[in-house]
């Protein structure tokens, strides 16, 4: 096993999102379609990552996505109650705008989406957490929902495909030139495990040499400081999601390796 200097756990992976709770049903929402949420100020809304969230004792890790991508499920939608709030990447949500609410999908993706009962389409962009129900994968906003003829049932099958990505900060939907030119993956964050930890680098070096490649991954060398003393830290990587860096540590050798975000 590799032994690493006895170090504390650091959190570096907490909840950077949006939480929602249970609110009553609206006059918009035909029965049993209930939103799940609750929006933050602007006194307590801190700028979004795209760290794993815990929503009601449920964790979710946002993950990579790539152009092509589909998904099927329900889907609900929210509006008056909401409108003019913050949504989870900051911005004031807006009903007559085209986006909506994905648990997972990184922030600003594009994802069509089609009403599976009558055909119906529409494009939205993804700016907020929800929805948080186990049945449904998206939450649209009012426009969306009139697009696609389900504002009167509240929830209806949809089929989602991913078209691409708009760029940080923008808030409109790219033309399908800029989409087709953009990039074809996204990808949330670089997750590494730390598999060493050591105060002189000739120790570092070796273990980075010992395990660079080992099952397809590389080593790097971090020049840290801790408590007053520099450590040469040996990180493995880089993992596409913590989900993914943890089923990597289950089953590797590395008994104390834990997760660090790039």
């Amino acid at each position: 096993m590799i032994k690493i200097l006895p170090l504390l756990a650091l959190l570096l992976l907490i909840a950077g999102c949006s939480t929602r709770g249970v609110s009553s049903r609206t006059a918009y929402e035909a029965p049993p379609a209930v939103a799940t949420r609750t929006t933050p100020t602007s006194s307590t809304y801190k700028h979004p990552t795209m760290r794993p969230y815990t929503v009601n004792g449920r964790r979710y890790f946002p993950t990579v996505v790539q152009k092509g991508d589909t998904f099927d499920g329900r889907a609900s939608w929210y509006g008056p109650d909401f409108h003019g709030k913050l949504t989870s990447n900051g911005e004031r949500y807006d009903m007559y705008a085209a986006t909506a609410a994905h648990k997972t999908l990184p922030m600003n993706t594009i994802v069509r989406v089609t009403n599976r009962r009558n055909g119906r389409q529409t494009i939205v962009r993804i700016n907020d957490r929800g929805p948080f129900v186990a049945s449904r994968i998206i939450d649209l906003s009012k426009k969306a929902a009139t697009d696609l003829q389900m504002v009167g049932v509240g929830t209806t099958d949809v089929h989602l495909e991913v078209l691409g990505f708009a760029g940080k900060g923008e808030r409109v939907i790219p033309s399908a030139a800029a989409l087709r030119a953009g990039p074809t993956e996204q990808v949330v964050s670089a997750f590494y495990i730390q598999i060493g930890a050591f105060r002189r680098f000739e120790g570092a070096s070796i273990t980075q040499q010992k395990f660079d490649g080992f099952e397809g991954h590389k080593t790097i060398i971090k020049d840290t400081e801790y408590n007053n003393e520099r450590l040469f830290r040996v990180w493995l990587g880089k993992f596409k999601s913590e989900a993914e860096a943890h089923d990597f540590i289950a089953s590797s050798p590395f008994e104390h390796a834990f997760i660090v975000r790039k």
